[in-house]
């Protein structure tokens, strides 16, 4: 079983920085870890992964250029930057086959929440 535990997020002005970190222990040799962000009102989406098999990175088009995801041993960062109010939801870490698809998803984090004002 995977456990994966979060931090950071907060609330931050449009154009400012945020970085999440997760921790992941278990068995997860092979998965991609990454975050899901759920808006209010939407449906949980894939923001970001990183295959752990083969060092490749997943991004949503509504992040790229701005959000990063590296990995440093067990713990992935995803760093934020030129953040908009559209990025504002509940991140969730999560790890499994797939960074995209929800349902393929083998483990969750507990979720933090990122807050951007315009």
């Amino acid at each position: 079983q995977v456990r994966l535990a979060e931090s950071g997020g907060g609330s931050v002005q449009a154009g400012g920085s945020l970085r999440l970190s997760c921790v992941a222990s278990g068995s997860y040799g092979g998965y991609c870890v990454g975050w899901f962000r759920q808006a209010p009102g939407k449906e949980r989406e894939g923001v970001a992964g990183y295959y752990t098999a083969g060092g490749s990175r997943y991004y949503a088009d509504s992040v790229k250029g701005r959000f990063t995801i590296s990995r440093d041993g067990d713990t992935m960062t995803l760093q934020m930057n030129n953040l908009k109010p559209e990025d504002t939801g509940i991140y969730y870490c999560s790890a499994g086959p797939s960074c995209i698809t929800e349902s393929l998803v083998a483990s969750w984090g507990q979720g933090t929440q990122v807050t951007v004002s315009s």
